[in-house]
């Protein structure tokens, strides 16, 4: 379904923002967007909404499967915005995710298990939000694929995560079950990247209520939403496997011509399986088994 503009399908939401989950996925370029709609129309989103700019093609096919709306990307604080009206205008309790293009979300078991089973046990669990981390993907061979961007020869980073405290602004001490997560491509190439953008943690699934705001930082206004866990077990958690990073390095003039590869000694093939991430520690099964 096409939309006019944002306020088009705002003035819709009583009939698309209800129950969820919603997936809003913002397109910054033409990478990848067949793909990226694909697997979350795959994973069981109820609503899938492309916001994208007009002169993008998407097939056919999925045109009759998501709803679209006229966006421009390209300014990261109007993705903000967006977001936070879309929370004002949905039900409260609909759940909602967001991400970009060539971005592609997992979680445990995510081949056998949808994103409604997901988010039902998430909730029984009393929780509103998940955590995911942002796990950089990337083409090994520049020269193939000089965008870094590649689904057939994707790779990313076994090690080198790691979790710091995140402290209260007011008063110094660190925040209960918050931390800053660094790792990947911005890890290693960090001198490239501002330092606002180099946290790969990311609260992409989420229960809009009443005075909620995403801030630019893709922390919320709620505390408890920015947790990794309720404070009596591990909860779930996910990934979002996303070629963001490397497409904004070899694009930047400043990296690209310095990055020669992304590849290093602990790159690993990416196998599209929740087990491989699992297994490297990277998302989190909580009581979910």
């Amino acid at each position: 379904m096409m939309h006019s503009s944002l306020q088009g399908f705002l003035d819709d939401a009583e009939k698309i923002l209800i129950k969820g989950p919603v997936a809003l996925i913002f397109v910054e370029d033409k990478v990848e967007i067949a793909t990226t709609l694909r697997h979350h129309l795959d994973l069981g989103f109820t609503e899938v909404v492309a916001f994208m700019p007009d002169a993008f093609d998407i097939p056919y096919d999925l045109e009759k499967r998501i709803h679209r709306v006229p966006f421009d990307c390209g300014v990261p604080a109007l993705v903000f915005s967006a977001i936070n009206k879309i929370i004002a205008a949905a039900e409260t309790g609909c759940w909602l995710y967001y991400c970009y293009n060539a971005e592609y979300l997992f979680y445990p078991f995510c081949e056998t298990r949808n994103v409604l089973e997901l988010l039902g046990f998430h909730a029984e669990e009393r929780r509103e939000a998940m955590l995911s981390y942002v796990i950089d993907l990337y083409a090994t061979d520049l020269e193939i694929a000089p965008d870094g961007v590649s689904l057939e020869t994707a790779h990313l980073d076994k090690s080198g995560y790691y979790a710091q405290a995140r402290n209260d602004i007011r008063t110094g001490n660190p925040l209960e079950r918050q931390l800053d997560f660094y790792g990947g491509v911005r890890w290693r190439y960090e001198e490239h990247i501002p330092a606002a953008s180099r946290k790969i943690d990311r609260i992409s699934l989420f229960r809009a209520k009443p005075d909620l705001v995403l801030l630019d930082d893709h922390r919320f206004s709620e505390p408890e939403y920015n947790t990794y866990a309720c404070p009596w077990h591990h909860n779930l958690t996910a990934a979002i496997c996303s070629f963001r990073t490397a497409k904004a390095l070899k694009r930047n003039p400043g990296s690209s011509f310095e990055i020669d590869s992304f590849h290093w000694h602990n790159s690993t093939p990416f196998d599209w399986h929740s087990r491989q991430l699992l297994d490297l520690g990277l998302m989190e099964p909580g009581q979910w088994f």
